[in-house]
This record gives structure tokens, C-alpha cells and sequence, in this order.
């Protein structure tokens, strides 16, 4: 398996800057998430993910950005803020409506000053907590693809046999477990 892209993470004051160097995907995403938890635990409202190096993200990353954007809305505070998405992945992220949930900047124009300053600082991400077992693996790629359907009710269809599969699977580790 090839090994998961970087996201390289930076901060302009409280703006957190993530920038995913590959593909965004289920086995990046996870690092992802942890990190949005941190950041929000510690305050931090606004996150600008860069996708300038990003040629396709997975559904399960797009959950978790879409997930991120979820919780800052149920407080009532703050964005997930999407730039330099190229053609498709800006056609992934309208196509299953998280243009809605997202700020999509298409034209360039968000963040111009911050854009210059955070790229001299970036680092990789730090990997909290190691590397996710199959559970905890398995947990997230369930609420990434819940996160979808909540976001866009039209995703339900889509997503529904994931969903389904992933909480059979579920169910039937911690029935092992038990």
C-alpha cells in the first residue's frame, strides 16, 4: 500500500493552515481529524485547507473536512475554508453539496496576505496518538461518510451500503470484544 500523503500544518494567529501534499484520503484523514479536534479544544475557529498539491481527495476525507465544518457550525462559530481546489475536486465537493457546509474560495482571493506568511512555517502534522487501529480506523470512516449525510441528505443514497457495511462491522468486533 502506498504510504499516505503529508498535510503540512501552519498558523497565522488564529488561523490554522492545513495543505495536503497528495491525496487526500482515508489514510490520511484520521491524522486530519486529530488534528481539527486539538486545534478546536484550544480555540482555534478558522482552518483554511489548501489543496494547491491535491489532485483527488476520497470520500472518507472529504467527511472528515465536512465533519470539522459540522462541529464549528453546531457551536456556532467559524469555517473550514477550502482553497485552491482544482476542477475536480471542486466538482467533488459541489457535486455532493458540501459547497454549503465548506467555504469554497474559487477565485483566489481568501487569505492572500496569511497565504505568504504561512508558507515558510509549515511542518508536518504531528501524529497525535500513533497510528489508528483497525477500530478506531473503521469508527472514523463511519462518521466521515455520517458526517456526508448529514451534510447533504441527497448523500444518503450514495453512502448508504458504506454506512451499512461499516456498522455491521462494527457491531461484529465488539460482539467479539464482549
Amino acid at each position: 500500500m502506498t504510504p499516505p500523503a503529508p498535510i503540512l500544518v501552519g498558523q497565522v494567529g488564529n488561523l490554522l493552515w492545513l495543505r495536503v501534499e497528495g491525496k487526500g484520503s482515508f489514510q490520511n484523514s484520521v491524522q486530519v481529524k486529530r488534528c481539527f479536534q486539538t486545534m478546536m479544544e484550544k480555540g482555534s475557529r478558522h482552518f483554511v485547507v489548501d489543496l494547491e498539491r491535491c489532485p483527488i481527495m476520497d470520500s472518507t476525507f472529504l467527511g472528515t473536512l465536512t465533519g470539522a465544518a459540522l462541529n464549528l457550525q453546531s457551536k456556532g462559530e467559524g469555517e473550514v475554508c477550502i482553497i485552491n481546489a482544482n476542477a475536480r475536486n471542486h466538482q467533488l465537493l459541489t457535486s455532493l453539496g458540501l459547497d454549503h457546509i465548506l467555504e469554497v474560495d474559487t477565485e483566489g482571493e481568501r487569505y492572500r496576505e496569511e497565504r505568504e506568511l504561512v508558507r515558510a512555517d509549515l511542518s508536518t502534522i504531528p501524529q497525535e496518538g500513533g497510528a489508528p487501529d483497525k477500530t478506531e480506523q473503521a469508527e472514523h470512516v463511519l462518521a466521515a461518510h455520517e458526517a456526508l449525510t448529514q451534510a447533504n441528505e441527497e448523500n444518503a443514497s450514495r453512502f448508504k451500503d458504506v454506512i451499512e457495511f461499516l456498522e455491521k462491522e462494527l457491531r461484529a468486533k465488539s460482539g467479539a470484544t464482549a
